[in-house]
């Protein structure tokens, strides 16, 4: 299951992140950014799917949307998304958001950092980097989905 741009989804990212702030409220845009990458791996393994087709990079921080990073650039929290659309999620994408915000919601955004950087999907998008090296990996959806249904 790659990235691929003929596919097409009514939502995206940033639909995901205000209904992830709807539900949890404000918080760091570190958080915000590590509870999508979640939203997205799980989607992949339990509905088979991603929820947005905007691609996730591996930096130095974890992994990070870049167009949401663009969105938030500069703030230290958020409590909302100015062009996100909770309606336009499905009641299954909905329900999959609850069960990751049910498991990793409460933890703290370098919990979730730490998390991610034990994890395979970031540290290989991350090969041949120093750990505070800038990098612009992808990592993809077929990565994603292997990783966290092994789990």
């Amino acid at each position: 299951m790659e990235n691929n741009s003929t596919y097409t989804l009514e939502n995206n990212v940033f639909d995901v992140a205000s209904y992830i702030l709807q539900k949890k409220g404000t918080m760091t845009t570190m958080k915000l950014q590590k509870l999508v990458y979640y939203c997205q791996a799980w989607s992949l393994v339990w509905d088979e799917k991603p929820l947005f087709l905007e691609p996730i990079q591996a930096w130095a921080n974890g992994p990070v949307i870049p167009v949401l990073f663009d969105k938030h650039r500069g703030n230290y929290s958020i409590s909302s998304i100015s062009n996100g659309k909770i309606s336009n999620l499905s009641i299954e994408q909905k329900e999959t958001i609850d069960k990751v915000l049910e498991h990793y919601g409460d933890k703290s955004a370098n919990w979730l950092i730490e998390l991610t950087h034990l994890e395979a999907p970031w540290r290989n998008a991350r090969k041949g980097l120093y750990q505070l090296e800038r990098g612009d990996s992808v990592i993809s959806h077929s990565e994603l989905a292997e990783y966290y249904s092994s789990l």
